[in-house]
């Protein structure tokens, strides 16, 4: 029986589905009312074999995001897969994280020991709360799936993995939440040469940004995405499904998240939404269709070394990044950089973020120009605003809605328009996160945005071309 079933794994061992069809007993016990794995997990296993059938392939990233709703059965495909590895693969390398380490703990991991236990080869593995080893001693240690929780400031668990000449497979569950720098991290696993490289990717969509997000976006290229909804697979419950599409509605937020596997809108606290960004990036507007109306440049100078230097340009319902620098200390050099700009475009104002703008816009001064300072913290002209901050992204936001378009190309703008949430605030105000809090769930700062955000600080008013200096006399156009 053991030569048997190592004759099975080795011709298993670039088709995964073949190995799922024969390595449990489908229709008998714990396995009793299932008659094999469902319909989308079969699509995901023959796509893993499709991708290893090729040689042309078979030893390039194979990478597969699952956006789903709820019960469909991610965490039996997670144990599918990780058997067939290490059964198939001597020597393979698993590692599995998960959105917390409660969820990896007591559901992650238990459920793929289960899927060990029932397999064909459960006699071949030590299945631990933490690992799941080869119980040969002498290839335990490299032998291996571990369950891992992730750190944003402790990635070395996923910088390490290599595994050169065999197999090495990245599982997430609840992906949706894992920080934006383990996936980083965790791509450093997929450089090994001539090594099977499969990543795959589990989660309900619970966010409007981040990596997750991004592989049915911005990555959408480099992912085999798949959206799966759980009223098409057997086994979930369809009457509290219903009750969900009457109290929220087919098309709520709610609704998409939990039964139709897309992502929201809006997330719950997202103040920008998708919907409107997708919506700027759409719209094709040039600078002369606007030529009535006042030339306005936001400046968002970089706080920390890894922030941009930033100039943004909006003009009426155009908007483009001008220009983006590493930071740079040099203020008057900088004061010199967006002079020239400003008179390029001929600007009618100029307003710049406080925070590290001051000694450029001194220098601005000698040079003749009249700039403002913004004070992001500052005082809100609307009491509904607990700040500056909140006023100005407030008018972008509407802006956008209104009809704004944005550069397409420019995805770290559209990043950073959907990336800031809202703080709950007993008074109603409208306040978004620190950017402290952005960085802590994985986001980087949103200078792109806060510039051209600079742009709605005041009213401004078409006047000469003479740069840089605002002028609001209410007989000439004026707009935000």
């Amino acid at each position: 029986m053991r030569d048997a079933v190592i004759d099975l794994a080795a011709r298993c061992q670039f088709d995964p589905l073949r190995w799922s069809l024969a390595a449990w007993d489908w229709g008998q016990g714990a396995l009793a009312e299932v008659e094999g794995p469902r319909d989308w997990q079969r699509d995901i296993l023959g796509a893993i074999r499709d991708h290893l059938a090729d040689p042309a392939t078979r030893f390039q990233p194979c990478q597969i995001a699952v956006s789903s709703g709820h019960g469909i059965g991610k965490s039996a495909l997670m144990g599918m897969l990780s058997n067939w590895a290490l059964s198939c693969h001597v020597g393979a390398r698993i590692l599995t994280t998960a959105n917390t380490e409660a969820q990896l703990r007591t559901k992650t991991a238990p459920e793929v020991g289960r899927w060990f236990g029932m397999s064909l080869t459960a006699s071949w593995f030590n299945t631990q709360a933490t690992a799941i080893k080869a119980r040969d001693p002498a290839q335990a240690e490299g032998w291996r799936q571990d369950f891992v929780s992730w750190s944003a400031t402790n990635t070395e668990a996923f910088a390490g993995l290599h595994n050169q000449g065999r197999l090495v497979m990245l599982l997430f569950d609840e992906a949706s939440n894992i920080d934006d720098k383990v996936w980083e991290v965790a791509e450093g696993a997929l450089t090994d040469a001539d090594t099977i490289l499969i990543w795959v990717v589990f989660g309900n969509p619970t966010r409007n940004s981040g990596r997750f997000r991004e592989c049915f976006r911005r990555y959408r290229h480099r992912w085999l995405t798949r959206q799966i909804d759980s009223r098409t697979v057997p086994g979930t419950n369809l009457a509290k499904i219903e009750q969900w599409r009457l109290d929220h509605g087919e098309d709520s937020d709610f609704f998409k998240v939990r039964v139709r596997g897309e992502f929201p809108s809006q997330s719950a606290r997202q103040f920008i939404s998708g919907d409107d960004a997708d919506a700027a990036r759409g719209r094709h507007l040039r600078p002369e269709q606007y030529s009535f109306a006042p030339v306005v440049l936001g400046v968002d100078p970089a706080w920390t070394g890894d922030d941009e230097f930033v100039i943004a340009l909006r003009q009426g319902l155009y908007a483009k990044t001008l220009l983006t620098l590493a930071r740079n200390d040099d203020d008057v050099a900088m004061a010199g950089v967006i002079a020239r700009l400003a008179a390029e475009h001929h600007a009618d104002a100029v307003f710049v973020d406080a925070g590290f703008g001051t000694g450029i816009v001194s220098a601005g001064r000698a040079l003749g120009h009249s700039w403002r300072l913004v004070w992001f913290s500052g005082q809100s002209p609307d009491p509904g605003c607990l700040n500056m901050r909140a006023f100005m992204w407030r008018e972008m936001r509407d802006w956008l809605k209104q009809g704004g378009a944005i550069d397409q190309a420019d995805a770290t703008l559209y990043q950073d328009l959907v990336g800031p949430e809202t703080v709950a605030r007993l008074d109603g105000k409208i306040q978004l996160e620190a950017k402290e809090a952005m960085k802590q769930r994985g986001l980087p700062s949103p200078n792109r945005a806060d510039a051209l955000a600079l742009t709605f600080a005041a009213p401004v008013a078409r006047h000469s071309a003479a740069a840089g200096v605002p002028t609001f006399a209410a007989d000439q156009q004026q707009e935000y």
